[in-house]
């Protein structure tokens, strides 16, 4: 098989890739909106200035 590995482990590899790319996506997303959570937080408190 290609790079030699047998079918079944190519069929693994894609199902990790296949969950894990939407998990990264909601993961990153969250994180995002956390960030300019707290900068928002920051601003309020300490007014405009940056």
């Amino acid at each position: 098989m290609f790079l030699g590995l047998e079918w079944y482990w190519w069929l693994g590899i894609a199902a990790v890739v296949l969950v894990s790319v939407p998990f990264k996506i909601w993961y990153m997303k969250r994180w995002n909106r956390r960030r300019r959570e707290e900068r928002e937080k920051q601003r309020q408190k300490w007014g405009e200035e940056e």
